[in-house]
């Protein structure tokens, strides 16, 4: 590869793993972030570091040398600072869809959800649907990564499990296969060179909700009790948060509701497995 990679979203979850991977790889890159004090923990080279605020086209700054790919992490989980979906997922990533333009980049990647591009009507997928929008007819080459869930999401399961119960929608028959940070990374990593434009991938074991819920409460050595609530309750939430509460208090609640109500399961890739993580956790909340 000639050029350099320039990262945004790098003090992310997500993002964090993929600047590990990039030195592991001995890539030549450069990490944009808001607050680089949190990429010190990382060991990263001051060289390789940037404060770039991808929200304000004014901080990017203009760089010498060939920038093969730009990789985008960025998007908001939980609405702060004022700022709303379409700021951040959608206008962020259209500045930085712009600074690619003007440094002639070969390649742009960027990190969407699974089923993203069939869930518009809800307010986090929509911004960042319209974005894949603009860069399917931007004329860069590009490729849009839709992960399943992230392991760290799995831990709403066992926030509950800790009290001894876990509650879901339904018959608890929906399967999916979340992926960790890391195993996605490597992922993202290897599309660089790669032609494909559209990669969906989940993690390499399929559970259904049950055998999740079953899991947490075994990593807490909790007995396996499973409450099933009927799934109309959940639509009637989905429909209460929309009318009752503001788009930045109700967006993560709106897509955890409606991903919970689906299948949600995508190519099988990596070598993390849940249990592991759930000890791993349960560990690190013991220390």
């Amino acid at each position: 590869m000639d050029g350099k990679i320039i990262l945004a979203g790098a003090t992310g979850y997500l993002g964090g793993y993929i600047v590990r991977e990039l030195q592991l790889q001995g890539y030549d890159f450069i990490a944009f972030a808001r607050n680089t004090s949190k990429l010190a923990q990382l060991d990263i080279d001051k060289e390789s570091v940037m404060k770039v605020e991808v929200t304000d086209p004014a901080s990017f700054p203009t760089l010498n040398g060939r920038i093969d790919t730009v990789i985008s992490t960025v998007g908001i989980t939980r609405q702060k600072d004022g700022l709303t979906y379409m700021d951040v997922d959608y206008q962020a990533n259209m500045n930085l869809l712009a600074f690619a333009k003007r440094h002639q980049v070969r390649k742009f990647i960027y990190v969407s959800v699974l089923h993203g591009d069939k869930m518009r009507q809800l307010k986090i997928t929509a911004a960042k649907e319209r974005f894949v929008d603009a860069l399917e007819a931007s004329g860069l080459d590009y490729t849009i990564v839709r992960p399943n869930g992230f392991f760290s999401d799995m831990k709403d399961f066992l926030d509950m499990a800790k009290s001894g119960r876990v509650y879901l929608f339904g018959d608890g028959e929906y399967k999916m296969n979340p992926i960790h940070g890391r195993d996605l990374a490597k992922v993202i990593l290897e599309l660089v060179p790669s032609q494909e434009k559209v990669v969906e991938v989940g993690g390499p074991d399929i559970y259904t909700q049950n055998e999740i819920a079953a899991l947490a409460l075994r990593t807490f050595d909790k007995p396996e009790k499973i409450t099933h609530l009927p799934d109309w309750i959940r639509r009637a939430i989905i429909r209460g948060l929309t009318t009752l509460l503001p788009a930045k208090t109700y967006g993560p609640y709106e897509f955890f509701l409606t991903m919970m109500g689906q299948d949600n399961v995508a190519p099988r890739f990596g070598v993390e497995r849940l249990p592991t993580f759930f000890r791993e956790v349960n560990d690190a909340i013991d220390e």
